[in-house]
């Protein structure tokens, strides 16, 4: 029964359709706008139509009068074409105006829902830990914005070129008439000629374009994934310049930087052939699009059957209805990079779906997966814990143990047996494996790991980080960096910087001590926090963390003999013997 219900869910997640990404939107609580927007920009595209209708009656009256030089009317057509071209102009900026105020909205609360998702549930850190989908930055920020830009453009305009190709069939069918032509002595009638040569000349078209540019969607969603990788190679740089300069890495940075982006090379040759082989068909289908209307209507204007001015009607309604008919010869590259856009946030957004469910259901190992249960016990203990790799292997074994308040425990073990791995067990980052974890509901807990995380802004900001830059006063701010052997930083709360890159390694682990002293936290776990501080330092920040936070737990991971003054109690880390 847990399997069956186990692959309901997981296939759940793997079904994500296009239409799952776009409905969301229109149903949500910012609907009432969206809808209203929406209305108005399809009035105006609606009214835009109109305006072509007319200007295409406007072309027989035009033309007739150059045909028969009649200069009464001249001027007052010329009238009407100006106020025609006004009102389009006005229409079209509006139009588009607003089709861009809805594409942001739409983007913006895409963008923000994709948020939530990334990083709601630690998301984002399973998908990084397990590699689950590769540049989720690209796929938020530059998939999200060309996915509402384009879904809205191409349906509006789809929307706009059927109430077109409605219009001007109706105008064509009347205008142009039927042709008659005989057939072994038989008379053949064929109503609305010119509407069929049209839709014969655009499907034949569509038919070759599909077959031509078709490949251009898997290399459009291939070209989108190595720019990125790109992209990302070289802010790997950018982060890491001093580490690279010190080893002297400038000559394997370049050769990595070009191999990367000699598969975007190669990837584009792909796009230029194709592209090159689709822009022949579309340059032949439309230069020969200017000229067939005439040799299809011509027949009947030499033998009377309308006027000049009709027939440059009839030319201008041909190309309307023609290109309504090409709509998808026309779009084919925008419906090219939609579709790999579609699809790269269709796996983006199942991999989130997916991430929880691998969490609960499927750890990846033989075991049942490590269960971490909250309870109202003040006491954090583990059972039968036993730690293994994403596939499978067994890692260590973990002694049962109870981590009451105000206890000090330094977690020992040979180098690669576990001791990190455990960190993350108890922070719920590491489901692989077996046993259980029982922690307090309520309890605040803080994991301090041997490079701490900070963010580009105030120091405030990067002080107080996990809570927001105003939640502690200047006084104790100030006092938590005295205290931790950083008064030079103390008058500088405002500041802003990169102060990854700014401050030391050192004054980065102290920064994060002073981080613990403002939190308070009831349960205090240190991987290595305190390995880039000289012995005098540590010293003094172990004091201060058991002085100023005696009701606290605290776990440690360290190297150094010295710190296990500090600690009361040991956890024994064993390796395990993967079994037979």
């Amino acid at each position: 029964m847990t399997n069956t219900r186990t692959e309901s869910t997981q296939q759940k997640a793997d079904e994500v359709s296009a239409w799952s990404l776009i409905k969301p939107y229109w149903v949500s609580d910012e609907r009432g706008f969206a809808w209203g927007l929406l209305v108005a920009i399809i009035a105006i595209n609606m009214t835009v139509v109109w305006i072509n209708v007319r200007l295409n009656s406007w072309n027989a009256d035009f033309y007739n009068a150059l045909q028969n030089k009649n200069v009464k009317d001249f001027p007052h057509l010329l009238l009407i074409f100006t106020g025609l071209a006004f009102a389009y102009i006005l229409l079209a900026v509006y139009g588009r105006y607003l089709r861009q105020m809805l594409a942001f909205r739409w983007r913006q609360w895409l963008t923000n829902r994709f948020l939530e998702q990334w990083l709601g549930d630690k998301a984002f850190y399973r998908i990084e830990r397990d590699r689950l989908a590769d540049n989720p930055d690209q796929r938020i920020s530059d998939d999200l914005q060309s996915f509402a830009t384009t879904t809205l453009s191409l349906s509006l305009d789809l929307l706009s070129t059927l109430v077109t190709l409605v219009t001007f069939i109706t105008i064509l069918w009347t205008i142009a008439g039927a042709l008659t032509f005989s057939l072994g002595g038989t008379p053949i009638t064929i109503p609305g000629y010119m509407v069929w040569a049209a839709a014969l000349y655009a499907i034949l078209g569509s038919l070759i374009i599909q077959k031509v540019g078709h490949p251009l969607v898997s290399i459009n969603y291939q070209q989108q994934k190595v720019e990125a990788d790109f992209r990302f190679g070289l802010i790997r740089v950018r982060e890491n310049a001093e580490q690279i300069a010190f080893y002297d890495g400038i000559s394997t940075e370049t050769a990595n930087a070009k191999t990367i982006f000699q598969r975007i090379r190669d990837n584009w040759w792909l796009i230029m052939k194709y592209t090159k082989r689709m822009t022949f068909v579309l340059s032949f289908y439309g230069q020969i699009a200017i000229i067939f209307p005439i040799m299809v209507a011509a027949p009947r204007y030499f033998a009377g059957a309308f006027s000049f001015g009709v027939l440059m009607q009839i030319s201008s309604a041909f190309g309307t209805v023609s290109d309504s008919f090409s709509w998808f010869i026309n779009s084919y590259s925008t419906l090219v990079e939609w579709r790999a856009t579609v699809n790269r946030l269709r796996e983006f957004k199942r991999v989130m779906r997916s991430t929880h469910i691998r969490e609960e259901t499927s750890p990846a190992t033989e075991h049942g997966g490590i269960n971490l249960h909250y309870t109202s016990t003040p006491s954090l203990t583990t059972n039968g814990l036993i730690l293994a790799l994403p596939n499978g292997t067994p890692l260590s074994r973990v002694a049962n143990v109870s981590i009451e308040p105000g206890s000090r425990w330094l977690v020992v073990g040979p180098s690669g047996s576990g001791k990190s791995t455990l960190m993350r067990a108890l922070a719920g980052l590491w489901p692989f494996g077996d046993g259980t974890i029982d922690a307090p509901v309520d309890a605040k807990m803080m994991f301090i790991p041997q490079m701490s995380y900070l963010p580009i802004g105030t120091l405030r900001a990067a002080l107080s980080y996990p809570s927001p830059g105003g939640t502690f006063s200047d006084d104790e701010s100030r006092e938590a960096l005295r205290l931790c052997n950083l008064e030079a930083y103390a008058d500088r709360l405002e500041e802003s910087a990169h102060w990854a890159r700014s401050l030391s390694p050192g004054e980065q682990q102290r920064l994060a001590a002073a981080r613990v002293l403002l939190h308070k936290p009831d349960f205090v776990f240190l991987d290595e926090a305190t390995s880039a501080l000289d012995a005098e330092n540590e010293l003094h920040i172990y004091n201060t963390l058991v002085e100023r936070l005696p009701k606290a737990a605290i776990l440690s991971v360290a190297h150094r003999e010295s710190v296990a003054m500090f600690h009361d109690y040991k956890i024994e880390i064993e390796r395990a013997m993967a079994e037979a």
